[in-house]
């Protein structure tokens, strides 16, 4: 991460392979048209001019890193003394404690307490931590990468005790919840994270890919994610979605390579583009894509629908077996957390903030290792100082 709001990308363009895509959708549709190409030669071959254009457009606004920031400008002051917990879903989930790391920076900044405890990944380990962090008897507790409805009871003993309840990633919508109970959810908009990772596919590829969609059915959250990546794959129809893959988080170290191998032996020089609901299938696919021969530049070019940890923009940078990733700002939504519940304990609702989407390539990234836009810090900074 970058100190305070420096950021090597303050004043980088968007990437001119956008202005690529956008000329080859636009020649896709001329190509359409009821003329036909002026030269007589036979139209360019396109399953869907229609989405391809609409694509090409979607990702050179997200593709753009020019951004500022445009959250929270008003809000209470710091309330003194708090303590949080922040459990985590499993700690090797680079999105997961990309947030914690996040949540105690800023915690340092407003000057409160935090502790992270580890669910390991299983359901008896996430019970067993949340039981932990309420007995702690914290200020506030985060949900951190987990579905809510595994933790019933403790979420009813965290009500009971009057401990708010932020969650990261912990049901399918940004902002408050009633079922379960969260003061708030801190995420993108899965919607626009799943839109945005086909139309990439559907835009690099003109129309025309065979797909492997890698996901983990086992959280609401990724099946869902999944499922909307699928429905847009699915609006260009020369994009064909190869596989559906449903390989746990917890065991995508064990069981992607295997998977690799055999979507190789099976598709061959088919799978041309990979989708992941977290980019650290990539991590777990790149020695079985190098032991059969593929280039690390791709095929098949893989994009991650989050969550932009720092080995993601590693593999992307070095073009290796990764071409992308649409990043949450993971250590802004830590900062967004500790700023939601210094809300919470002053009696304000949520701030409603909702991070936009983004795009990282190796052409837009400027060898940075995460998606960290500029002047977060310095906003939460001044309301918190009143």
């Amino acid at each position: 991460m970058y100190p305070k709001d420096s950021h090597p990308r303050s004043h980088l363009r968007t990437p001119l392979t956008t202005a690529a895509l956008l000329t080859a959708a636009a020649t896709l549709l001329a190509g359409c048209g009821s003329g036909g190409p002026s030269t007589g030669a036979a139209p360019p071959k396109a399953g869907c001019p229609t989405a391809l254009a609409s694509a090409g457009a979607a990702v050179a606004r997200a593709e753009n890193s020019d951004t500022a920031w445009h959250g929270p400008t008003t809000g209470p002051a710091a309330v003194p003394g708090k303590s949080i917990v922040y459990v985590a879903q499993t700690m090797t989930n680079p999105g997961v404690a990309g947030v914690a790391k996040g949540v105690e920076e800023a915690a340092k900044a407003i000057g409160w307490q935090v502790r992270v405890i580890d669910g390991d990944g299983t359901p008896a380990g996430i019970q067993a931590a949340l039981s932990q962090a309420i007995t702690l008897r914290p200020s506030g507790i985060v949900i951190g990468g987990f579905d809510p409805q595994l933790t019933s009871q403790q979420m009813a003993r965290a009500e009971a005790a009057d401990i708010p309840v932020i969650g990261w990633h912990a049901v399918g919508s940004p902002g408050p919840s009633e079922r379960p109970k969260l003061f708030t959810n801190v995420t993108t908009k899965v919607e626009d994270v799943a839109r945005i990772s086909a139309d990439w596919i559907i835009a690099r590829s003109a129309g025309d890919a065979g797909v492997v969609l890698f996901t983990d059915d086992s959280i609401p959250f990724a099946k869902n994610k999944a499922e909307l990546i699928r429905k847009e794959l699915a609006t260009c129809s020369g994009v064909r979605l190869l596989s559906y893959e449903n390989i746990p988080i917890p065991d995508a170290a064990s069981r992607t390579a295997q998977a690799v191998s055999s979507l190789l032996s099976r598709f061959q020089d088919d799978w041309t583009y990979s989708a992941a609901i977290n980019d650290l299938y990539f991590a777990d696919a790149a020695p079985a894509l190098r032991a059969a021969g593929r280039p690390g530049s791709g095929p098949p070019f893989n994009i991650g629908a989050g969550d932009g940890d720092p080995s993601a923009f590693q593999r992307i940078n070095s073009k290796q077996f990764q071409a992308a990733t649409v990043p949450e700002p993971l250590n802004q939504q830590g900062w967004q957390i500790v700023d939601e519940f210094n809300r919470a304990f002053a009696g304000r609702p949520a701030s409603g903030y909702v991070a936009p989407v983004h795009i990282a390539t190796a052409d837009n990234s400027d060898g940075a290792t995460s998606w960290d836009p500029s002047g977060y810090r310095e906003g939460y900074r001044r309301i918190w100082a009143g």
